[in-house]
């Protein structure tokens, strides 16, 4: 089993907090895993990225050239990264904020996910993030989403443990929208 998976968005969506998520839900569970975060100097707005790859066996590189998933957080990163996903592969892209009217490819599976008009339902735009972590374990099953709440534990420094119930109920937000689409 191999799992690997490029998340990308702007500064203050999250997409560092929820590549270590996946990690530390993916260590609990004794699987091996690379996380290998990527941010410019602004500290909102500019680009982040991460990558993680999730396995049974060894993980060589935490580089992937041609992810089997990539999550798009924002045009700029669709723009940027959606082609690079591997054929066959799934792109999961937040239709709150893409246009996917001039995205070509036809060679993947696309996921579209209004993410923010989601995480707005759910009263906190900042669950962008959660809701994108629970579209892609339903998707790809990658973890088990019962771990991601104690995931949470080691992810949220100790002072945000009470925002743990709001993450759940993102991720489940986010897993159900895309059970919602495949049945």
């Amino acid at each position: 089993m191999r799992h690997d998976l490029f998340i990308a968005g702007f500064g203050g969506q999250g997409v560092l907090l929820a590549g270590n998520l996946l990690s530390y839900a993916a260590i609990i569970e004794g699987k091996n895993v690379s996380f290998f975060p990527s941010y410019g100097v602004e500290k909102r707005g500019g680009a982040a990225m991460c990558t993680v790859v999730i396995a049974d066996g060894d993980v060589g590189s935490p580089v992937i050239g041609n992810p089997s998933v990539t999550i798009a957080l924002n045009q700029t990163s669709l723009d940027k990264f959606g082609s690079k996903v591997k054929p066959g592969g799934i792109c999961i892209v937040n239709t709150s904020l893409v246009n996917l009217e001039a995205f070509g490819r036809r060679d993947i599976e696309i996921i579209r996910v209004p993410m923010n008009d989601i995480a707005m339902g759910l009263g906190d735009a900042r669950m962008v993030n959660m809701v994108a972590v629970g579209v892609y374990v339903a998707k790809t099953g990658a973890v088990n989403s019962a771990t991601l709440e104690e995931a949470l534990k080691s992810a949220l420094p100790e002072r945000n443990h009470s925002f743990i119930p709001a993450n759940m109920k993102a991720i489940e937000a986010g897993a159900e929208f895309a059970r919602a689409k495949t049945s």
